[in-house]
């Protein structure tokens, strides 16, 4: 009975140290990093273009509506956080999101914001 409470108490410590790696670590690398005010233009949203973009990178955590599933939901992003703080997410990831500066170019990034931003929940 006593290994069965040890082994218990072992796993849940395991998964507990796999979750602060996952979800709480990078909030902290993040915040080590001294904020840079970035500049997102207004440019014409190509929708199209989003979409790929969307579509290619972010389905699989976001899904096919926006509406969530592993990532949260996208449908009104625009509505809770200003073009500033999507890029910032989407390029720096953070909170278990993966960072894509490195695989996405600065266009895509400024349209995939742009895009993100219109979306208000309307």
């Amino acid at each position: 009975m006593q290994k069965w409470i040890v082994s218990g108490i072992v796993t849940v410590a395991c998964l507990f140290g796999i979750y602060l790696l996952v979800y709480d670590m990078p909030n902290k690398e993040n915040a080590a990093v001294p904020s840079e005010s970035v500049s997102i233009p207004d440019t014409p949203v190509d929708a199209d273009a989003a979409m790929q973009i969307y579509r290619s990178n972010c389905l699989s955590c976001h899904g096919d509506q926006l509406s969530g599933g592993f990532g949260p939901n996208l449908t009104n992003v625009g509505a809770t956080m200003d073009k500033e703080t999507i890029y910032k997410q989407i390029s720096q990831g953070g909170g278990g999101m993966p960072k894509f500066e490195s695989k996405l170019t600065e266009d895509e990034l400024i349209t995939l914001t742009n895009w993100l931003a219109g979306k208000k929940g309307d």
